[in-house]
Formats: C-alpha cells, sequence, structure tokens
C-alpha cells in the first residue's frame, strides 16, 4: 500500500460541530487533545482511556512513584475547562470505518476524526502468568503493588536488562533490595546499543551493588525462585518482567487499518492511517523518516509529545504538516543520566567523547561525517548542541569530536 492510499483529506476537524474522539489517555491521547484546544479546535473532544485513573504520565513510575515519593504522576491539565469529555474505565474494543464508529465497553461511539493513542503493552514472560509474585511495570497500579515490596526489602529479580529494568533495578537498590538482573543476552541493552556501546554499562551495575547475569535465560518461574536454563535457582521474593512492549493494537484487527509487522498502526509522513480521517501517534504507531530513509517506531516519552501537535495541525490544517523528528529520550540509572538522541542504525562511524570507564562521556554517530546520533552520560551539553547538529544535518571534523573538553558545536567541518 503506498503513503497516500486512503489518506486523502487534512481538514476534516476544522468546523465547529466535528467530532475528534482520541482513543488512549496516555501522554499520545492526552497531548493530542491538548494540542487540538491550544490550536483552536472549537469541535467535541472526547478521550477515551482504558484505565480508571485520571490520566498520568508513566517516567515517574519507575522513580518517584515507586519509591513512595510521590502518590501517583497525574497529568497537570484541567480537562473541564479544556472542553475535553473524559470516559475513563472504558477500553477501546474496535473500530467500525464505515459508520465512523469507535466501539468500546460501554458502547459505541461516533466520530469525525480517530485519533488512536493507544500505546504499547508490556511483553509477558511466558509461563510466569499466574505464577505469585511476578510484576510488570507499566501502569500505576503496577507501582503501586510493587511498592510495598520494595519498602519490605525482598530478593528481587529482574529479568531483561533494558532501560525499564535497569531503572527498576537502580530503584530497588535504592530501597535496600537485594538484586539480581538476568539478560538472556550477552551485555545490557543488547536491543538498543551496539556491544562497544553497551559493555562499558555493564559495570554500572556492580558499582550500585546488583548482581548482573547475562547469557542467562530464565527455563521457568516458581513461587518465591527463578530457575535458568542452566539449572541455577535464583531466590525471589519478586520478579519483575522488563522484556520489552509491543503496541497495543490487537484491538485494531479487522478494521481495515493497516498494520506493521510488529502490529503498529502503519502511519505516513503526516500520521494518518490508512483509513481516512483516523491518525495514529505514540507507541502504538510507526511512521516514514526522510532524515533517517527508513521507518521508525519510537517507544519514547518526547515522541508521544511531539507527535499530538502534528496530529492536531493535520487535523486543523490545509496544508498538511510531516513528522520528522529527531527522536530523543533519557533514562536514569545508577546514578547516571542517560541521555539519546537520533538514530543510529544507518550511521558509518562511532567517535568517543571521554572514558566510558568514567562517570560522564559521549558516543557519537557520524554518516558521510554528519551526525546522525549521539548517547550522553552526564553531558547534557553535548545532549542538547548534538541535537541540534543532527536537525541541521552539519558536517562534523570526527577529530575535533573526540576532545570532550571542546564544545559540541565548535567540532563542526564547515
Amino acid at each position: 500500500m503506498s503513503e497516500q492510499t486512503g489518506r486523502q483529506g487534512t481538514s476534516e476537524g476544522t468546523s465547529p460541530g466535528r467530532r475528534v474522539v482520541v482513543a488512549g489517555a496516555g501522554m499520545a491521547g492526552v497531548q493530542t487533545a491538548v494540542a487540538l484546544r491550544e490550536q483552536g479546535f472549537t469541535g467535541t473532544v472526547t478521550l477515551i482511556g482504558a484505565e480508571p485513573h485520571q490520566p498520568y504520565d508513566r517516567p515517574p513510575l519507575s522513580k518517584a512513584v515507586l519509591l513512595g515519593k510521590a502518590e501517583d504522576s497525574a497529568f497537570d491539565v484541567d480537562f473541564e475547562s479544556l472542553g475535553v469529555e473524559l470516559r475513563l474505565g472504558c477500553e477501546a474494543l474496535g473500530v467500525r470505518p464505515a459508520e465512523q464508529v469507535l466501539d468500546t465497553e460501554a458502547g459505541p461511539v461516533p466520530y469525525d476524526v480517530l485519533v488512536v493513542a493507544t500505546g504499547a503493552e508490556p511483553v509477558r514472560l511466558p509461563g510466569a502468568e499466574g505464577v505469585p509474585g511476578v510484576h510488570l511495570l507499566r501502569t500505576v497500579d503496577d507501582a503501586e503493588r510493587l511498592r510495598p515490596v520494595l519498602a519490605r526489602q525482598h530478593d528481587i529479580v529482574v529479568v531483561g536488562a533494558g532501560w525499564i529494568g535497569a531503572e527498576f533495578a537502580t530503584a530497588a537498590r535504592e530501597a535496600g533490595c537485594a538484586v539480581t538482573v538476568v539478560e538472556a543476552a550477552g551485555r545490557p541493552l543488547a536491543g538498543a546499543l551496539p556491544a562497544e556501546v553497551a559493555e562499558p554499562m555493564a559495570g554500572w551495575y556492580a558499582d550500585a551493588g546488583a548482581e548482573l547475569r547475562t547469557h542467562a535465560r530464565v527455563e521457568r518461574v516458581e513461587p518465591g525462585a527463578v530457575v535458568l536454563a542452566d539449572g541455577t535457582r535464583l531466590p525471589a521474593g519478586a520478579v519483575v518482567v522488563g522484556i520489552g512492549a509491543r503496541p497495543a493494537t490487537a484491538w485494531l484487527a479487522g478494521s481495515g487499518i493497516e498494520l506493521g509487522p510488529h502490529g503498529e498502526v502503519v502511519a505516513d509522513a503526516h500520521l494518518r492511517t490508512s483509513l481516512p480521517g483516523v491518525y495514529a501517534v505514540g507507541d502504538c504507531a510507526s511512521f516514514p523518516s526522510a532524515r533517517y530513509g527508513e521507518r521508525l517506531m519510537v517507544h519514547h516519552w518526547d515522541n508521544a509529545l511531539q507527535g499530538p501537535r502534528v496530529v492536531a495541525a493535520n487535523i486543523m490544517g490545509e496544508t498538511p504538516v510531516v513528522y520528522d523528528p529527531v527522536p530523543y529520550f533519557w533514562s536514569e540509572q545508577f546514578g547516571r543520566f542517560v541521555q539519546y538522541a537520533g538514530h543510529h542504525t544507518g550511521a558509518d562511524r562511532l567517535v568517543w567523547r571521554g572514558d566510558p570507564a568514567g562517570p560522564a562521556w559521549t558516543v557519537c554517530w557520524l554518516r558521510e561525517d554528519r551526525l546522525v546520533a549521539l548517547l550522553a552520560v552526564g553531558r547534557p551539553r553535548d545532549l542538547a548542541q548534538g541535537r541540534r547538529l543532527i536537525e541541521a544535518a552539519r558536517r562534523m571534523d570526527p577529530a575535533a569530536l573526540t576532545d570532550p573538553s571542546r564544545p559540541l558545536k565548535d567540532a563542526t567541518a564547515d
């Protein structure tokens, strides 16, 4: 299917009587509703969320909420004053495009424009369903269930050494728990970073008093223990599974909305789906990036913040607005502030700034001497300058880049 098939129409929501329905009340859904009002949309906006809670932000769940430093992370948005109707505890079940109806647990909801923003759901560990003491960390309810576990200082096994696994292990160590992290791959962040960049991070676990076991496959989970494929039995007062997330789009089956190989909604450069009048934004969608020459699926907070502004502009405007961001995310783990900008898959050169054994360093990825991505550990200035250089497609001097005392913006070649 071409990018434009079924994607005609860019001003579906401009008249006062138009109805925009947003399925999903996470960051992407909330920001879509807010952006519509900020950009002057005067029709009705209905925000539908599966959870009963007031819409909330997810990053604090693995930090302040988990450790009891905050009761919740509800968005500071006055939906009533914005004229946004909230329907919470109401799961989206399907779409009937011919009738322009969203089916939900509470009945059908008619729309003129539909925005799919249902996010992602955690991948579950096979065979662990229903075993006592096994937890995920995706929702505020998950965080509430885990908070007393940390308070009791249980022995905890974390399955998966990705971003969420490292952040949870950080919080658990801060709470005084004994923590073992098991990772099937040979290094942490194996799916996100190349070996030479991820391997120095393995030492962070030991520095924080957590045990990291790589090449460790889980055979089964029992009450009170995790059994590895090599027969090792790890005591576990609690098990936290962090082995990835997948787009929450199963409910779209049969709708005619095109899904990609990972179950994501295939959006075009304007975040329109294959159905007229239907958009997709946030963790549940992929989009084509002219900047990187490939389709991107970005499961990070900044994508759920930036994308909705484009969706709102395309609902409101006569001229389609293209979404082609420099992806960005951050992670706080083991006393380090890690930031990443860009997309490094197509890079042909990697340049280090600083010693990865030290407390602060940066890795830069270049393609034809242009900066395409960087990872900064404890160097926020590098990140801020680098993000702008990526956006500007500036050509860099690789030799100058290696000097960590030299500002990144002064290491350009032109």
